[in-house]
């Protein structure tokens, strides 16, 4: 069986994303704040690596994210992030969110 790291990257740095953002509530949290999380995952992650997968959760309608003229991102989880990152919604493909174990 062949496994697609790249994908399972991506995946799971959105997972992590999310959850982040969902600690940060309600404030959300700048971009180098959010680098800082993902690189203690993924040690390598790039700038317009976080970039791309927050906009990506922007156009899944998970988050709000406002990118400012000095080139940060601030972001924060929207009712529909919320809603996924507490299991109250199925969760969309694209997303590595862990299967519910707990009652």
């Amino acid at each position: 069986m062949s496994v697609d790291m790249a994908k399972s990257r991506r995946e799971g740095m959105r997972w992590h994303l999310l959850n982040a953002l969902d600690k940060a509530r309600p404030l959300g949290a700048i971009d180098t704040l959010l680098l800082d999380v993902v690189r203690c995952i993924y040690p390598d992650t790039t700038v317009k690596e976080l970039h791309s997968q927050l906009d990506y959760l922007d156009n899944k309608s998970l988050v709000v994210l406002v990118k400012h003229p000095d080139g940060h991102w601030h972001s924060c989880l929207n009712s529909n992030g919320v809603d996924m990152v507490e299991y109250t919604v199925d969760c969309p493909a694209g997303i590595a969110r862990p299967a519910k174990y707990w009652g």
